[in-house]
C-alpha cells in the first residue's frame, strides 16, 4: 500500500534506508522517531503517512523557510497542504482554516508558538487530527543544540488536542539527546530509527589558517570547483558582506546573506541561488534551513560553526545528489570569543531573574492564583531577552512553581460589515441573544468595535471563550472585520510561598550551568577538529553510530594533515583601552547604574532589552571588544565600578 503511495504521489520506485521502518510503524499507528542525516529524505517520513492518515496532519517546524520550502514540494506533487503563519493576511489564514475545516488539507505547517494563539487553540481543537509531526524535534531536548523553551510543551499539547500518535524527525541529536525526546514523547525503542551519520561521498577538511591568509584559502577552495554552487558560512553580519565582496572583486559570483536584509532582499538572494543565477552565497546561519539543492558541491566555514551539531547540519547541505562534495573548515581560534560570547548572552543577571519573581508575587490573582503576563514588556522590565525569559518560564514550570494555562489576544477589535440588525437577523432565539449580548458588552468608536469581556460576564455571565468562538464565525461569514493583538501568558501559580531570593539563586545556576554547558560544547568542537582520527568516524560516533568501523580514507586527517590551529593575531591589551571613553555614554544614559555584566555586554556587543531604550548601538564603545573575550572584559570593567 504504501509503495503504491511513494510511486503514485513521488515518484519514485524504492524507498531510501530508514524510510520504509518509519512509515510503516506510523501507519500501524503508533508514534515513531526518524533519526536521519540531513538531506536523507526525512520530510517524506511525514509526508507520505499524512496520505494514509483518516484526519489532519499538524507539522510544528521551526522556521518559515522550513515550511516554505515544504510546501512548495508537497504542491508540486498534488498533496493539499498549508500553513498558518505570521507573514499571512487574515484572509489567507481564513482560507487555510476553512480548507482544513473542510476536510480538503491534510497537512497544516505551523510554528510551535502557534499553538499557545488562543484564536488558533479555539479553532484546531474542533479539528479532528491523526498525527503530530515535530520537525527538528532536538529542539525539545536541553540537551539539544538548538533548544526550544516552547517544544517542551508539546507532549502536553499531543494529550490536550487528543492527537493519538506522534512522530520525531532530526537530523543532529546524540544518544542522550534520543533518549530524551523518545522518554517525553513514549516512544518504544524498536520505533526509533537510526540511519547513521556516514556520508562517503562528503569529503571533510579542515585547514589551519591565519586571519591575514584566510581569504586567500577560501580563494584557493571555491577555485577548485568553479562555477559550482557553494555555501560559506560565517559568524557575524558584517562579515558576511565584507567577504562577499572579496569574492566578487577576485571575479567569484558571491552575494552576501544575512538576517539584517529585509525580508524581499533575502529572498531575492535565495531564490538566485537556489535558481543557479548566483553560484555562491556567504551567510550567517540564518541560510540553510531546509534549503534543499541537490548540487552544493562545496560547504565552506570561513568561521567556526557554533559546535559539532551545528557543523553536522550545515555541512549536511553538500551534496545531496549523491556526487562528491567539498566540507572545508578555514580553522583558527579568532572568533572563538565571539562564539563564546554568544552564549553569555543568553544567561539573564540575578536581578532580572528576581525582578521576574518579583512581579509573579505582586501581580498574581490572589483569588485563583492565575498570573497575567506581557511577555515583551516583561523582558523590558527585567532586561532579559525573550528566548532566555522563555527558558525561564519553563524553568518555573519544571520546578512546579506555576503551569501554563493559556495564552490570548488582550484586544479583540471588529468593524461591521453589516448593519447590527441584519448581524442580529443571521440568528434566532438563544443565540440571537447572545450576539446581541456581544454588541451591547463592546465599547464603540467610530468604526470600530473593542470587545469587553468582562462587561459580557458581568451583564450576561456569558463565556470568553464562546464570545471568541463567535467572533471567529462572524470573521469567517464576512459579517465583520476582525483584530486581535497584545499576546497575553497567562499561568497558575501552584507555588505562590516560594522564597524569592533562594529561588532566584537556583534559577541563575541553572543558568550558569547551562552556560558552561555550551562553552563545553564549543571545546569539544575545537578538540574535534584538531584531532589526529579519521574526522568522518568522529563525527558517526558523536551521534551514536557505531557502524563506522573504519577511517573513511578521504578526510584530512586520513590524508595526513592533522590540524594544528594556529594562535589568534595578538589584541590590544585591554588596559591601553580608556574606559572612560567607551563606557562613560553608556553608564550616564541607563537609569540605574549598570553592572558589570550589562557594561560588558555593551562592550561585547551582546544585545539585551534595556539597549533598545538608552540608544546603546550609538554610544561610543558599543561592541568595541567584541573580540576579546567577555570574562576578560568583565574583569577589566570591575576594575571601574564600586
Amino acid at each position: 500500500m504504501i509503495h503504491q503511495t511513494l510511486q503514485q504521489y513521488f515518484g519514485f520506485d524504492t524507498f531510501r534506508e530508514g524510510q520504509e521502518a518509519v512509515i510503516s510503524t506510523v501507519v500501524a499507528g503508533s508514534s515513531a522517531a526518524a533519526i536521519f542525516p540531513t538531506g536523507s529524505g526525512k520530510s517524506l517520513c511525514y509526508q507520505l503517512s499524512a496520505l494514509h492518515m483518516p484526519h489532519l496532519t499538524l507539522v510544528v517546524s521551526p522556521l518559515l523557510a522550513l515550511m516554505k520550502d515544504q510546501l512548495d514540494f508537497l504542491k508540486s506533487k498534488n498533496i493539499p497542504a498549508a500553513s498558518i503563519d505570521s507573514t499571512q493576511s487574515r484572509f489567507e489564514a481564513n482560507e487555510v482554516m476553512q480548507g482544513v475545516s473542510s476536510g480538503h488539507i491534510k497537512i497544516l505547517m505551523i510554528s510551535v508558538e502557534r499553538l499557545k494563539n488562543e484564536r488558533f487553540r479555539n479553532f484546531i481543537n474542533r479539528v479532528p487530527l491523526s498525527l503530530l509531526v515535530v520537525d527538528e524535534a532536538h529542539c525539545i531536548s536541553e540537551w539539544g543544540h538548538n533548544f526550544r523553551p516552547d517544544y517542551l510543551k508539546l507532549p502536553q499539547y499531543l494529550k490536550e488536542f487528543n492527537i493519538p500518535q506522534a512522530l520525531l524527525l532530526t537530523a543532529t541529536a546524540t544518544p542522550a539527546v534520543i533518549q530524551d525526546m523518545q522518554s517525553k514523547f513514549e516512544i518504544a525503542p524498536d520505533n526509533v530509527t537510526i540511519t547513521g551519520f556516514y556520508r562517503a561521498n562528503l569529503h571533510l577538511a579542515v585547514e589551519p589558517v591565519t586571519q591575514i591568509t584566510k581569504n586567500d584559502a577560501l580563494l584557493y577552495w571555491i577555485n577548485k570547483a568553479p562555477n559550482q554552487s557553494c555555501i560559506v558560512y560565517v559568524t557575524l553580519q558584517h562579515t558576511a558582506q565584507a567577504v562577499a565582496d572579496f569574492l566578487a572583486s577576485r571575479g567569484v559570483n558571491a552575494t552576501a546573506y544575512h538576517a539584517g536584509m529585509a525580508n524581499d532582499v533575502r529572498q531575492k538572494v535565495q531564490q538566485d541561488f537556489m535558481g543557479g543565477a548566483t553560484d555562491c552565497i556567504v551567510a550567517t546561519i540564518a541560510f540553510g534551513m531546509g534549503i534543499d539543492k541537490s548540487d552544493i558541491r562545496q560547504v565552506i566555514h570561513y568561521d567556526l560553526p557554533k559546535s559539532i551539531e551545528n557543523y553536522s547540519q550545515e555541512i549536511g547541505r553538500a551534496g545531496r545528489d549523491g556526487a562528491p562534495s567539498q566540507c572545508v573548515v578555514l580553522a583558527n581560534g579568532d572568533n572563538l570569543s565571539v562564539l563564546e560570547n554568544f552564549v553569555y548572552g543568553d544567561t539573564p543577571e540575578l536581578s532580572g531573574i528576581t525582578t521576574v519573581l518579583e512581579q509573579i508575587k505582586t501581580t498574581m490573582s490572589s483569588e485563583d492564583g492565575q498570573w497575567e503576563t506581557l511577555p515583551v514588556p516583561l523582558s523590558n522590565q527585567s532586561n532579559i531577552r525573550q528566548l532566555p525569559l522563555k527558558t525561564l518560564m519553563v524553568y518555573l514550570q519544571l520546578k512546579n512553581i506555576m503551569v501554563p494555562l493559556y495564552s490570548y489576544f488582550a484586544d479583540y477589535k471588529y468593524k461591521l460589515q453589516v448593519s447590527e440588525q441584519q448581524l442580529l437577523n443571521h440568528f434566532e432565539g438563544e443565540r440571537q441573544t447572545f450576539v446581541s449580548a456581544i454588541l451591547s458588552s463592546s465599547d464603540k468608536a467610530r468604526t470600530w468595535y473593542t470587545m469587553n469581556f468582562d462587561q459580557l460576564h458581568q451583564r450576561h455571565q456569558a463565556d470568553r471563550g464562546r464570545a471568541i468562538t463567535a467572533l471567529e464565525y462572524f470573521h469567517e461569514k464576512n459579517y465583520i472585520q476582525l483584530e486581535s493583538k497584545t499576546m497575553t501568558d497567562v499561568y497558575r501559580v501552584i507555588n505562590p510561598n516560594f522564597d524569592t531570593e533562594q529561588l532566584a539563586g537556583d534559577l541563575f545556576a541553572y543558568f550558569k550551568s547551562k552556560e558552561q554547558n555550551e562553552i563545553k560544547r564549543i571545546n569539544n568542537m575545537l578538540s574535534f577538529f584538531q584531532s589526529d582520527a579519521c574526522l568522518s568516524q568522529q563525527l558517526a560516533q558523536y551521534f551514536g553510530d557505531n557502524k563506522v568501523t573504519e577511517p573513511c580514507g578521504h578526510c584530512s586527517v586520513c590524508g595526513g594533515l592533522v590540524a594544528v590551529l594556529p594562535e589568534p593575531e595578538p589584541l590590544t591589551p585591554l588596559e591601553q583601552f580608556d574606559f572612560h571613553q567607551l563606557c562613560d555614554e553608556f553608564i550616564n544614559a541607563c537609569p540605574t547604574p549598570p553592572s558589570a555584566d550589562l557594561l560588558a555586554r555593551f562592550l561585547c556587543g551582546i544585545s539585551v532589552p534595556i539597549f533598545t531604550k538608552v540608544k546603546a548601538r550609538k554610544k561610543p564603545g558599543f561592541a568595541k571588544l567584541e573580540r576579546y573575550r567577555y570574562a576578560d572584559i568583565k574583569d577589566y570593567v570591575n576594575q571601574y565600578i564600586d
